[in-house]
């Protein structure tokens, strides 16, 4: 056994039940009409969590009729910018209100700690505030320098009915990071979550009927992503698609939505990294090192998988991070003082454990872990706090998603190798720098081919700043006014004053 941290205790009392969870149409909380339903089985305690309704295409075709019907009768679009807020911050209070009710059903589908899921629900009522406040706050452009007798408006218009599909690994703060920019800019929706962790998103909808939101305005439907997503993805009646997950699925919603040409915006996957020079902080970057790979159970489009450390200070930080990683608290998710929990599922366990292992095989040293971890009266789906040297930027532990708790070092001579290590990937998500030279960090910053760029810090978000890839990593953008600007078209409206436009065809 590794010398680790590992907490077995429980104190967060468990649910009586497993959660029934329904679709969400056209107002109304509905079970499939053939019955079938789906299990979640909790992969940290081996329990029934939630019983979900497993969708089929008459639902998905159910949802997005009422989308359609509620989007072009402007029960949503035609209300003023206010009207819209008020619902969206009365769904903020309701998700506060049921932070912990959220948190506990969430940490049992998914295997995160209860700490952590108690911050993304919660947390996430800041992202419906801020929405909020972009419904009463958005506008277009006027033009008055065209001449005299010509006025020229830009419009900002919502773009329709909107698909939004979303991952297991953060079910309700990735959804928040979507449907309230929708809704506030007026279009009407139709989610499905993953069925792997289908609860709070179906908790949602009770809180959407709470709060007043129109019927039809936003639809959920239950279910896998064939055929529930592949309908959404292609539908005639749907206007875009704001999809989370794999850069692969992600290929292929692009490719079927190209069809009918709707709108696509991804959010994929990042192989992201951190770059330590000789100059850093070495005690935070290690920390924030350490942070950023066992975060979520390393279950994170945003985990900083890659660290490249200048050669000279290379031996010394990855001491440390090992150091750190074995005080960091693995275990029982249902206790507050855990920090990393269980894997998803047995088959991504097993994934992470192939990663490792090939990379063994071919050459490479770890430093740390490396296996599944057993957890006493909870099983072996977890995973051992992994650290891997001697690895080459050609092996897949370094180019591909691994989606663990498992970290590879890689090292540099000087800048430009670097960048260059920085950029050798076929993602841009995220990406990290730690120096204390401000031109060092701003260099660095300029280069790196990522969304975001974190100096002397990592994962620091705000609802202010846009979130998204690029390079295959995504397009378009999450949050902040620029997410909120993805669901808006923009008409121009020429208006000419006066009968001052000289005849084209002349009758005399």
């Amino acid at each position: 056994m590794l010398d680790l941290n590992i907490l077995a205790e429980q104190t967060v009392d468990m649910p009586e039940a497993p959660y029934h969870a329904r679709h969400f149409i056209d107002g109304v909380f509905a079970d499939s009409a053939d019955g079938r339903t789906s299990e979640r089985v909790s992969p940290s305690h081996g329990i029934v969590v939630s019983q979900a309704a497993l969708g089929s295409e008459a639902e998905t075709e159910a949802a997005i009729r009422s989308a359609r019907a509620a989007f072009d009768d402007g029960r949503w679009s035609g209300l003023s910018g206010k009207d819209r807020a008020v619902i969206l911050n009365k769904v903020a209070d309701l998700i506060e209100a049921s932070e912990e009710r959220l948190a506990v059903i969430e940490t049992l589908e998914s295997g995160k700690p209860i700490s952590q899921s108690r911050g993304e629900c919660g947390g996430a009522a800041d992202l419906w505030r801020y929405a909020a406040s972009l419904a009463r706050t958005m506008h277009g452009d006027s033009h008055n320098t065209l001449g005299e007798d010509i006025l020229g408006v830009v419009l900002k218009e919502p773009i329709g009915v909107v698909s939004i599909i979303t991952p297991w690994n953060f079910p309700f703060w990735i959804l928040s990071q979507k449907l309230p920019f929708a809704l506030a800019a007026g279009c009407t929706c139709v989610v499905k979550p993953s069925e792997v962790t289908p609860s709070t998103t179906a908790m949602l909808g009770e809180m959407l009927a709470e709060a007043g939101l129109p019927a039809g305005v936003c639809n959920i439907v239950l279910g896998y992503g064939d055929p529930v997503g592949s309908l959404m993805s292609t539908h005639r009646d749907v206007d875009m698609v704001s999809f989370t997950g794999s850069t692969a699925v992600g290929k292929r919603i692009t490719k079927s939505a190209g069809d009918t040409l709707k709108k696509v915006a991804l959010e994929l996957g990042g192989k992201n990294p951190q770059v330590i020079f000789p100059d850093a902080n070495l005690d935070d970057a290690a920390d924030a090192v350490t942070f950023g790979v066992h975060f979520n159970v390393g279950q994170c489009c945003n985990s900083s998988s890659r660290i490249i450390v200048h050669e000279d200070i290379a031996d010394e930080f990855v001491a440390r991070v090992v150091a750190l990683s074995r005080k960091v608290v693995f275990g029982n998710p249902m206790h507050p003082d855990t920090q990393v929990g269980a894997i998803v599922t047995e088959e991504h366990r097993s994934k992470i454990d192939g990663y490792v292992n090939d990379a063994v095989a071919a050459g490479a040293e770890v430093c740390l872990g490396g296996g599944v971890l057993d957890v006493p009266g909870l099983g072996n789906q977890f995973y051992q706090p992994t650290v891997v040297r001697g690895v080459t930027p050609d092996m897949p532990i370094v180019r591909e998603e691994v989606f663990g708790p498992v970290l590879t070092v890689l090292t540099f001579r000087d800048f430009e190798e670097a960048v260059a290590l920085a950029n050798d990937s076929t993602y841009g998500l995220s990406a990290g720098v730690w120096s204390e030279n401000v031109h060092t960090c701003l260099a660095f910053s300029r280069k790196a081919q990522a969304g975001t760029v974190w100096t002397n810090t990592w994962m620091d978000g705000f609802p202010e700043l846009a979130f998204g890839g690029m390079k295959e990593s995504g397009q378009g953008r999450e949050i902040g006014r620029y997410g909120f600007e993805e669901f808006l078209e923009v008409k121009s409206l020429v208006m000419r004053i006066g009968r001052t436009r000289a005849p084209w065809v002349k009758t005399a």
